[in-house]
């Protein structure tokens, strides 16, 4: 029987290769990187010391997109004697890569002219009042999920839907929304939309300090002001371009578990990972491991989790292994956010 005592096992494998647990697991089953011994009673897989730098290579010839079929043979040609197999397969992936780059900048082409804004911009005022305090706590609730990629700017800000008397904030940066309504008065008027940039978001929001204010907030074209107790904060919006969120929030409805919302935050401060894997059974949802015997599993990031944790009364609502997970308040529906669940098998 082989020593384990210089092997390294599946959890010290992940943090020493930058491979998941899952992804180990997974490479193991497709037969990329078989542990160098797997222990019959138990089922714990041991790797062997050569096997790290497998790992790592591995590791990131996913990340640069190689099929595994290819993977396969660079690792299986990198061990062996045939020196001029892995370097012909790795330019082979590079061609493909670059011949797909250019046409994908083809298909933008032509995806940029049809989406093409129809007809000219039409001039939209909108004037109305909403309590600070309800204004406050509507801002509070999406400000986590305001994008900052320097690629995508126009997701760097919170999004205000006005129409009717109703004002929904949206903010999203692709990897989860929040959304919250609050009512207003004094607008009856066409729908109104901007997207307020997240300084000028900031600003507004240290404004309203006093709950029983009413703030005073005015939209013509992308100029937004916001004005409570005197003082005002203004500035210019990002423009048009931000997703239909009302799309994007058209869920099927799922099944509703109750949060255990400290516990919950408990858990993920101690997660160091940028994956960690949600237990959901009928009644509760905790953070576990790759071992945990029973209910679904879901990769979630828990940063992102653990910032949607806003109060202690929540409830998780869970569609399906790919549809984003939705965290609420059991009070309303007014305001939620969405978070996309990340593969365990990848």
């Amino acid at each position: 029987m082989r020593d384990t005592r210089a092997m390294r096992s599946i959890g010290e494998m992940a943090r020493d290769s930058g491979l998941g647990v899952s992804a180990l697991r997974f490479y193991d089953r497709a037969g990329v990187l078989m542990p160098a011994r797997v222990d019959p009673a138990t089922g714990y897989r041991w790797y062997g010391p050569e096997q790290l730098d497998e790992a790592r290579v591995l590791a990131r010839l996913r990340r640069a997109g190689m099929p595994l079929a290819d993977i396969r043979l660079v690792l299986a040609g990198w061990s062996g004697a045939d020196t001029g197999l892995v370097p012909s397969l790795l330019d082979g992936h590079l061609r493909r890569l670059e011949r797909g780059l250019t046409e994908a900048r083809t298909e933008f082409s032509t995806i940029r002219a049809l989406l093409a804004p129809k007809g000219t911009s039409v001039t939209t005022t909108a004037r109305l009042t909403v309590p600070a305090a309800a204004l406050a706590a509507a801002l509070d609730a999406v400000r986590f999920a305001a994008g900052s990629d320097p690629e995508l700017p126009l997701l760097g800000g919170v999004h205000f839907d006005i129409e009717g008397r109703d004002l929904h904030v949206v903010a999203t940066d692709r990897y989860r929304m929040a959304v919250a309504r609050t009512a207003t008065a004094g607008h009856d008027g066409e729908r109104v939309q901007v997207t307020v940039p997240t300084p000028l978001v900031d600003a507004m929001r240290a404004l309203l300090t006093d709950g029983d204010a009413p703030a005073r907030l005015t939209v013509a074209d992308d100029r937004v002001e916001l004005e409570t107790q005197g003082r005002e904060a203004a500035g210019q919006g990002l423009g048009e371009g931000f997703p239909d969120y009302r799309r994007l929030t058209r869920l099927p409805e799922g099944r509703r578990i109750p949060l255990d919302v400290p516990a919950l935050r408990r858990a993920l401060v101690d997660q160091a990972e940028d994956v960690c894997t949600l237990v959901l059974t009928a009644d509760a949802v905790t953070v576990g491991g790759d071992d945990e015997p029973t209910g679904e599993r879901v990769g979630v990031n828990p940063g992102y989790l653990l910032e949607a944790l806003a109060t202690d009364d929540l409830l998780l609502e869970y569609v399906g292994p790919k549809a984003p997970l939705v965290v609420l308040r059991p009070d309303t529906e007014d305001t939620f956010s969405l978070l996309m669940p990340i593969s365990l098998d990848a």
